[in-house]
């Protein structure tokens, strides 16, 4: 089918604008979009698939549908229900038909996102397979809603192994495109970071970052902190500073933060012989507290035994970025 004018290149132009890197990703769910093809985000949590979605959809000023993923969506929530009290008045008819978020993409050409698609029942999940492949809904009692030239089907789900996650049939998998998703770079995560607590020292939140990106590939957790980890735990460590009147990345205040932080976003495999407490301030030693490499030569001016933090805290924090390709 040819492209529609709801995408090209000025809607990506304005994605790079607002979305910290992601430019393959964004060249391959604008050009999906373009040519009218249904698409599935796969990715850990955190790796910013709602976000690139909304963007997306506010970059197209197209409609914008939001379903959660979960055991409870039903069909007639996702599709519409007729309203059990007017139908015992008046019986079906259009007028008591209550159209649910796939319904009023279809007939308004909106983006219908779903989130974690894999949490889905079964039986939900059917009911997209003639829409994704005919263009069009019947609904018992109702008739047939064809879709809307501009609608389109955005998912996005976490891996497979995931807890609380199925596998997707391949009758859904052969309708729809694939775009894996993996964390971002280092610096993008710092630049994400920024945007959020740009009043912090540029070399403190970059070790901050360095922290939680290590717990992914820490021997005893199986799954990682994402970004968002990093935000809260500047943040804490912000407000914390504050309270005690203290440097924000002072031990005593940034060691405290970065447990809170991500203590309950990590998970331990069964056989991990460290808590999350004790893996978090493993790292914080190991990354965050490592002295500087210019602390030994005595060339930063710090006295002997200082806390590198304190020195650190006097640096001028970097302004954000607005794109971080």
């Amino acid at each position: 089918m040819s492209s529609t004018q709801s995408y090209g290149p000025d809607t990506l132009q304005a994605l790079r604008t607002s979305v910290v890197g992601r430019g393959r990703e964004l060249e391959l769910i604008t050009a999906a979009l373009m040519g009218r093809r249904h698409l599935v985000l796969e990715g850990p949590p955190g790796t910013g698939k709602s976000t690139l979605l909304r963007a997306v959809a506010d970059a197209s000023n197209q409609p914008f549908d939001f379903v959660e993923g979960n055991a409870e969506l039903t069909p007639a929530r996702l599709v519409g229900h007729f309203d059990p009290a007017q139908v015992l008045e008046s019986g079906y008819s259009e007028q008591v038909w209550v159209d649910g978020p796939l319904a009023r993409a279809l007939r308004e050409g909106g983006l219908l996102y779903l989130e974690e698609i894999n949490r889905i029942p079964e039986e939900t999940l059917n009911v997209l397979v003639t829409v994704m492949s005919e263009g069009d809904l019947t609904v018992p009692r109702l008739g047939r809603i064809d879709a809307h030239p501009e609608f389109r089907l955005v998912a996005a789900m976490n891996p497979f192994d995931a807890v609380g996650t199925a596998r997707i049939s391949g009758a859904i998998y052969d309708r729809i495109c694939r775009v894996s998703m993996e964390y971002q770079s280092a610096t993008d995560e710092l630049d994400i970071a920024a945007r959020h607590v740009a009043e912090l020292d540029a070399g403190f939140a970059s070790k901050i970052v360095d922290l939680v990106r290590a717990t992914r590939t820490h021997r005893d957790v199986r799954v990682g902190s994402s970004v968002r980890g990093a935000i809260d735990t500047l943040i804490l460590c912000r407000d914390l500073a504050s309270l005690r009147s203290m440097p924000s990345d002072s031990r005593a205040v940034a060691l405290d933060a970065a447990i809170t932080a991500l203590s309950g976003r990590i998970q331990v495999h069964d056989s991990a012989t460290l808590s999350p407490e004790q893996i978090i301030t493993e790292l914080y030693d190991a990354i965050v507290d490592a002295p500087d490499e210019a602390d030994g030569d005595g060339d930063n001016g710090d006295t002997p035994g200082a806390d590198p933090g304190k020195a650190r805290a006097s640096q001028p924090a970097t302004t954000p970025t607005t794109n971080g390709s």
